[in-house]
């Protein structure tokens, strides 16, 4: 609904919206629904990412999420270094040159093809348990 309102000095303003109490409801509800989807979104997409991206970059050739294979579990790595503020920074390194002995005598092959900010977030995504 539009109407038109005059102003004080006679003048006509631009029409302005009216919103009824029923429309008013409607948009905050679409407004509200419109939040929670997308902070669901939001909140869910980076662990989906992480698992498209470790499976991309083959870490599934050699690890899981909840159980060991050629290497060790991801939840495994996620308790050992939980409450250690360098873990990220250690495992950075680790997936990019590789390594051996910090969980048997396996080593860990180099990833030098898996590009800098891609091992970041996974390592990020391993440390909060590989969700």
């Amino acid at each position: 609904m539009r109407a038109n309102v005059a102003h004080k000095s006679g003048n006509m303003p631009p029409e302005i919206l009216i919103l009824t109490d029923h429309r008013k409801e409607a948009i905050m509800k679409s407004v509200v629904f419109s939040a929670l989807l997308a902070t669901g979104v939001l909140v869910s997409a980076p662990a989906f990412a992480s698992k498209e991206l470790a499976t991309k970059s083959s870490c599934f050739a050699c690890h899981a999420v909840d159980k060991k294979l050629v290497g060790p579990a991801f939840q495994d790595v996620a308790k050992k270094y939980a409450g250690d503020k360098t873990a990220e920074a250690k495992l950075i390194e680790r997936v990019k040159k590789g390594g051996s002995g910090a969980w048997g005598t396996i080593p860990m092959p180099p990833n030098v093809a898996v590009k800098d900010e891609d091992v970041k977030t996974l390592v990020k995504w391993v440390l909060a348990g590989a969700k």
